[in-house]
């Protein structure tokens, strides 16, 4: 059981995380939340090592407004720690480029994961990158 709350947290983050608009994000919320997950999504889009803090800070506030996870020290880390592992992912292609998209975050149980989507580039010269986090509470 616990393999597949792992999947299927990873799933919907990155589901979340690719999901092009408000209410396409409302409705797989709903799903999700029928399903047993809790999850939310935020967007940002900046340089990316200032992103880094950024990304970190908005994806634990927003675990916490909407519920994922409750106001404790490990909650608050654990999703800050796969927030962190996600956004190193895409290190390579995005240092020094400005980054752009959403962040995905989902619970399970004692299983939390992270995703990030975004474009990185210059302009309209874009390529994009994914990176996937999970940590257990």
């Amino acid at each position: 059981m616990s393999q597949l709350e792992s999947r299927l947290v990873a799933a919907a983050a990155v589901r979340l995380a690719l999901s092009t608009d408000r209410e396409t994000e409302k409705d797989l919320k709903k799903e999700l939340n029928s399903a047993g997950i809790r999850a939310t999504a935020v967007d940002y889009g900046g340089e990316y090592l200032a992103a880094v803090q950024k990304v970190i800070e908005r994806a634990v506030v927003a675990a916490k407004r909407e519920g994922v996870i409750a106001s404790t020290h490990q909650e608050e880390g654990s999703v800050a720690g796969a927030a962190r592992e996600a956004i190193a992912q895409i290190m390579p292609k995005a240092m020094g480029l400005n980054v752009g998209g959403k962040v995905g975050i989902a619970r399970k149980g004692e299983h939390v994961a992270v995703a990030v989507f975004f474009a990185v580039g210059l302009l309209h010269l874009n390529e994009v990158a994914i990176g996937l986090g999970h940590r257990a509470i």
